[in-house]
């Protein structure tokens, strides 16, 4: 039954373009570094680029960590960039306009009905009109945001560096609830749980350890679940939860590894054990997670490692599916990862490396590399 629930998978998987087995080169795709041709590949083009940050003497390590928003009607994209600037990018790559703020950003912005909800590391949660960058209302949280805003119903979710997950109007952006815990002592990680809404409720991770459940209108409790039990420092539970179609609810903590959990109880089904995972996606049957030096792929039902990528000393992002390929970006290049395998077949470095996740909206992907650049590229799905 295992066997044929990861088949069925792939044969999905295949019906949207599957990888081929082509050799892992590098490919670059950018006018300072390159010149404006590249070497063919098979897995996708670019079909355009433009420079956003102005370069900075002697910067040492840049990093961009807020992944591209993009609005489904328009084709506008968001981004936001570690100058502070809020740029809102047509399709082709012109800019039709900015807004500036006072602190770089580490997650991406999230649009809704021509609104875009910008976590700001101003400590301030920003609604701009995507057609002209207008500000509609600002809401001042006092924290650092760290997390892309969730529009639930009449409530915009967004959680903060320090624990805080805060629900405010959509509409007018005025205060709903908020709902907080008390760091833990010893050290954490960088990075904050995105909020998870899903029939009424909100899944979120903390840095002390906990996985919360949240009544999403009113913010109440309704249950906890520790998943870092006996550890002193690094407790984070930072993944975005997930669920499947069968009901499980997936986390991962940095400490305690990948678990699979009852959403209606918060009681655990399964645990594998493996420090330093930070990301999870759910993918049919499977569950694929990333972290400090990996990618693993699993059965969803039992938790059994299917395989993993190493990835050396480097950290995986967010892992993303789009057109039967795995995207994957682990600061220094975003791969291209086969699902049936593990193996990286591509990996593309256009200048500093890749730290965000790419935003994919059908067979597009657009990326933000960490010297500033916007990147579309139009994925073609399969190997060669």
């Amino acid at each position: 039954m295992k066997r044929r629930a990861w088949k069925r998978w792939l044969g999905a998987a295949a019906a949207m373009g599957m990888l081929g087995a082509c050799s892992s080169v590098p490919l670059y795709g950018n006018p300072v570094t390159s010149g404006s041709r590249q070497p063919p590949s098979n897995f996708f083009e670019v079909d355009w680029w433009t420079p956003l940050v102005e370069p900075v003497t002697l910067e040492y390590g840049p990093r961009e960590l807020a992944t591209p928003a993009v609005d489904p009607d328009s084709g506008r994209v968001i981004t936001l960039t570690r100058d502070g600037v809020i740029r809102c990018v047509a399709p082709g790559g012109t800019l039709e306009w900015s807004f500036k703020t006072s602190n770089r950003f580490t997650s991406g912005a999230s649009v809704q009905d021509g609104i875009v909800y910008v976590p700001a590391g101003d400590g301030f949660l920003y609604a701009l009109e995507v057609r002209t960058g207008k500000l509609k209302w600002k809401y001042e949280a006092g924290e650092a945001l760290a997390t892309v805003p969730v529009k639930a119903g009449a409530l915009v979710l967004v959680a903060s560096e320090s624990d805080t997950l805060f629900a405010v109007n959509a509409a007018t952006g005025a205060w709903a609830w908020q709902y907080r815990r008390d760091p833990p002592s010893g050290f954490t990680i960088h990075g904050a749980s995105s909020p998870l809404v899903k029939d009424g409720t909100v899944y979120l991770g903390f840095s002390d350890g906990y996985l919360v459940a949240l009544d999403v209108e009113a913010g109440t409790e309704k249950w906890e679940k520790a998943l870092a039990t006996g550890a002193t420092q690094f407790l984070d539970v930072d993944s975005t939860p997930a669920i499947d179609e069968a009901g499980r609810l997936y986390v991962t903590s940095y400490q305690g590894g990948l678990y699979a959990l009852d959403a209606a109880t918060g009681d655990v089904q399964w645990n594998y054990a493996v420090s330093g995972l930070t990301s999870v996606l759910t993918a049919g049957e499977v569950v694929i997670a990333s972290g400090d030096g990996r990618l693993d792929a699993y059965l969803g039902d039992t938790g059994r490692l299917l395989w993993s990528l190493n990835l050396g000393e480097l950290a995986g992002r967010s892992p993303v599916l789009a057109r039967g390929m795995i995207l994957l970006a682990n600061q220094r290049a975003l791969l291209f990862v086969d699902p049936r395998t593990g193996k990286s077949r591509l990996a593309w470095n256009p200048g500093d490396g890749i730290s965000a996740p790419p935003r994919v909206l059908g067979s597009s992907a657009y990326v933000l590399s960490n010297n500033g650049y916007l990147y579309a590229l139009h994925l073609r799905g399969g190997g060669g």
